[in-house]
C-alpha cells in the first residue's frame, strides 16, 4: 500500500477517460490540468502554472476554456459521465438478480477509481470549488448513480435478499471504498484492480447481510 498524501499521484501520468472526445490544445489542456489539480489541489494550481507546464502563453488558455474553474468544470464532467456510463452498463449485464446487479456496480465503481486515480481526486475533492451552474451538471449526473445503487439495494430488501436496516447508510458506505482509492491502492501482483474489485462486491454484499459465496 502507498502512502495517503495525494503527492503520489504526481508520478502517475494522468489519463482522462476513454469517452473523453476533446483532442489537440484542448485534451493537452485538459490532460495537464487533471495532472495538476490532482497532485496540488485545484487552488494551489494557478493558470499561470497550467499555461507554464503547457509551455503556452496564459492567453493562449482563453481560447479553449473562458476560465480556470471551466477547465475544472469539464474534468468534473468528463468524471461523472464515465462513472455514470460505467455502472449503467454494468447494471445491464448484470441480468435480474439483485446480488448479481449489486456485484456488479461495485465492481465498475471500484475500477473506475482505481483506473483512474487522478479523476476520481478531482470530481470527488473539487467539485465545492465550482460555483453552482457550473456543478449543476456533475452533481444531476452524481445523483443518478447514487440512485441506480439504492434502486438495487431496494430491490434485494423487497425480495428478502438483502437485510439492512437504511439503505441509504449502506450505500454511502459502498460507495466510500471506492472513494479513497486514489489515496492508497497500487496495483501490485498479490492484488491487482480485478482482485480487488471482487474484494469489494464480496465485503459489499456481506455489508448487505449477504453470506460469502452467494
Amino acid at each position: 500500500m502507498a502512502s495517503s498524501s495525494p503527492s503520489r499521484l504526481r508520478s502517475r501520468k494522468a489519463v482522462l477517460p476513454a469517452s473523453a472526445s476533446a483532442d489537440g490544445t484542448r485534451r493537452r489542456i485538459l490532460e495537464t490540468a487533471l495532472q495538476l489539480f490532482a497532485s496540488r489541489g485545484f487552488h494551489d494550481a494557478s493558470i499561470r502554472d497550467l499555461a507554464k507546464e503547457l509551455e503556452l502563453r496564459p492567453s493562449a488558455l482563453y481560447a479553449h476554456f473562458a476560465s480556470k474553474e471551466h477547465v475544472l468544470a469539464e474534468l468534473v464532467r468528463l468524471g461523472h459521465e464515465a462513472h455514470h456510463e460505467g455502472l449503467r452498463t454494468a447494471l445491464l449485464g448484470a441480468g435480474a438478480k439483485p446480488v448479481e446487479q449489486l456485484r456488479a456496480l461495485v465492481r465498475a465503481h471500484t475500477q473506475l477509481h482505481a483506473n483512474h486515480p487522478q479523476l476520481a481526486v478531482v470530481v470527488n475533492d473539487e467539485i465545492h470549488a465550482l460555483p453552482p451552474e457550473l456543478a449543476a451538471p456533475s452533481l444531476a449526473l452524481r445523483e443518478q448513480s447514487s440512485a441506480l445503487l439504492l434502486a438495487v439495494i431496494e430491490r434485494g430488501r423487497s425480495q428478502g435478499v438483502f437485510s439492512v436496516p437504511h439503505a441509504g447508510v449502506v450505500a454511502a458506505a459502498i460507495s466510500a471504498m471506492g472513494l479513497r482509492l486514489p489515496y492508497w491502492f497500487e496495483p501490485t501482483p498479490a492484488l491487482d484492480v480485478d482482485a480487488l474489485a471482487d474484494l469489494h462486491a464480496e465485503l459489499a454484499l456481506r455489508m448487505l447481510g449477504v453470506k460469502a459465496g452467494k
